[in-house]
Parts: C-alpha cells; structure tokens; sequence
C-alpha cells in the first residue's frame, strides 16, 4: 500500500508513522507536514535516514500541491491526522483553528477525490460531541449529537461534517475515528501530561486547573494506531468508530502519578485559573469498533504511564530544544512571553 500521512511530524502522526512502517515493511508512506511549532521533523527522523519515509513540508489547504502530491505519488491511502489541536490556542487565535482544522480538510478531501484516491482516513476526537456531567453514566457513541463548546471543538466538528460530505455527496471513501486523550512518547510538551513531566523534572511548578477534578478518558498511542489500522483493513466505508478504554483520569490524578513517578513532592502542584469553556468530562462507547472490527486497547493504563514518564526522562535531548515553543501561557490566557 502506498499511505499518505498528514500531519506526520506530529505527535500521534509520527506514532502512527513508526508503528505502521513495523507492522507493514513492504508499504510506502509519505509524511505530509507544515512543520508548525508543535511539528517537529526530528520526530521523524531516524526514519528518513534509513529512507523508509519520505518527508514533504506542506500544508493540506494547498489543493493543487496536494492533488498533485497525491497523483505523483501514486497514494492509495490518506490518514489525516494534521490538526491544529491546542484548546488554549484556539481561544487566543480561533480563526486559525476553523482554516486548518475546517478549510484544510475540504480541501484535502476535493485532492483526495480528484486523485482518484482509495481511502480516506480522518483522525477526531471526543470532543466533538461536548462534555459530559462529572457524575453521569452516560457516555458518547456514533450517533450522539455533535455539541461542541470550544473553538477547537467546533473545527474538529465541522472537519467531520465536510469528511461525510464527500462520502454523501461525492462517494469518497472515507472513514472516521473519534478518539480519546491520547498519551505516550514524542508528544509536544504542551499537552498535560509532558507538560507535567517536563516542569517536575525541572522542579516547576505543575499548573492544575482550578476545577481539578474533571475527568478525560486516556489511550496510549500505540492502542489508537491500532485502532486505524483496524479501520483501514477492515473497516466500512463511511463509518465512523469511537476509540475509547472506559480508563478516566482527573487532572489532579495525572499530575499525582507524575509526581509519585519523578520522586517529587505534591508542593510542586500550583492551582491556575480555568480556561473559558473547559469541558467536566469526556467518556466515549467503543462497542462498535470492539466487536465489529475486533480492537481492544493493550497497553495498561499504569503501564503506559510508567513506560511515558521513562521515555522523556531518558529523551532530554528530545523535548529540552522545545521549550519556550508554546504559544501560550497556560492560566494567564496570553500569549507566551507576555504577561498579564
């Protein structure tokens, strides 16, 4: 198979990328990326060298240099995973979120259909479907309403109603995942938990939010590549799959674990001010993609979690270079580098 990969230098994207070239030598993967602060080609790296991987900086809204890309290159496949995905950003520049997020996607989809390309893959999450009551039983499947409440949210929302639309309308084969809070090496130290585990090695302070004790659903990289590679071989066309573990766990309980792991005294968590729309709870039904394509998550949550924290305390040289990066500076709702 020849795969496309957007958003590759990316933290699940280049996951995915390792995972499927270990799973499948014989294909040929092309890793699509803008290489914006949170993209990282070092991600990729070793693979290039060994020339397994060819890299391609680009942006999926480009439409000619993408149909062209897809034409040259004889791709069978696209696992679109290029997003811009940082809430805290999105509340600072949202338009930026809806032209990637939204624009980027349609975009992708018309050189998708042009090329004449066999499958189409979306990466989403569980956001899309809004927030949940901290003392609820319910949880989201495939035919819950869509009832985003951030601008992140709502871009991720609309990427999906363009997918379907290309199915409905044009009969791209497309496919859709709707995933959970991924963790696990090589992710931007923005995101919580590499944010925890990089200022507790440094002997930061941990910026927990004020409503602690809001809950996210949490599956280690490696299960939601897993996951795509079910719904690539297996899965319909035009079908959408939850990717959840039924494993929750508070931002207090994350940053608990991290510092239980790095030998860190519980002084170092720091109370911060709730971003505006921050979501109480996601949890996700993942019947579907369990019994019909036969997934199931095996990496343990605490496993993983150990596996996490011990991969970027060995792999300084990884994430050192990328602090200061973040646009944004978590509580304060400024940009990074400006103060309140």
């Amino acid at each position: 198979m020849r795969l496309l990969v957007t958003g590759a230098a990316g933290f699940i994207g280049s996951n995915f990328c390792r995972y499927w070239l270990a799973a499948h030598p014989d294909d040929d993967v092309t890793a699509l990326d803008a290489l914006t602060y949170a993209g990282n080609r070092a991600n990729l790296g070793d693979l290039e060298q060994s020339g397994r991987l060819r890299f391609v900086e680009g942006d999926i809204g480009e439409l000619e240099a993408i149909e062209k890309l897809l034409s040259e290159e004889g791709i069978e496949t696209v696992v679109n995973f290029a997003a811009e995905s940082h809430n805290s950003l999105a509340i600072l520049e949202p338009a930026r979120f809806f032209r990637t997020n939204v624009l980027g996607t349609q975009a992708l989809c018309e050189a998708a259909r042009r090329a004449g390309v066999g499958r189409l893959h979306h990466i989403s999450t569980c956001e899309v479907y809004g927030d949940l009551a901290l003392d609820s039983d319910e949880s989201f499947n495939e035919e819950s309403p869509y009832r985003p409440r951030t601008p992140y949210n709502a871009s991720k929302a609309g990427a999906d109603h363009v997918v379907r639309s290309y199915f409905e309308t044009f009969e791209l084969p497309v496919t859709i995942t709707n995933c959970c809070n991924n963790y696990g090496p090589y992710q931007f130290p923005e995101k919580v938990l590499p944010l925890f585990i990089t200022r507790a090695v440094k002997d930061e302070s941990l910026p927990v939010y004020a409503s602690s004790d809001n809950r996210r659903e949490w599956v280690h990289v490696d299960d939601h590549c897993r996951a795509i590679e079910a719904v690539l071989e297996r899965g319909r066309a035009g079908e959408t799959y939850n990717v959840g573990t039924g494993r929750e766990a508070s931002v207090s309980e994350i940053a608990d674990a991290v510092l239980a792991r790095t030998g860190r005294p519980q002084s170092l968590k720091t109370v911060v001010a709730d971003r505006p729309g921050h979501d109480r709870r996601y949890l996700l039904d993942s019947g579907k993609i369990r019994r019909e394509l036969g997934w199931e998550p095996q990496v343990g949550f605490e496993e993983g979690l150990d596996e996490t924290v011990a991969w970027y305390l060995a792999n300084e040289q990884w994430w050192r270079p990328l602090e200061g990066r973040s646009p944004v500076l978590e509580g304060c709702w400024e940009r990074s580098g400006e103060r309140p």
